[in-house]
């Protein structure tokens, strides 16, 4: 299942974090790069507008 996410606070991370371990494919979103960079080492594509 592909998800959704906007927001990458501490919940936000959380549940982020959860749902790519058990095997979804989470497209997330924060204004911040450093928080998705966090969220998701090694494996996530960003873009910066």
């Amino acid at each position: 299942m592909e998800l959704g996410f906007i927001g990458l606070g501490r919940m936000g991370q959380a549940m982020v974090g959860k749902l790519a371990s058990t095997g979804h494919r989470v497209v997330a979103y924060d204004m911040s790069p450093q928080a998705v960079a966090a969220v998701a080492p090694g494996w996530w594509r960003g873009h910066q507008a």
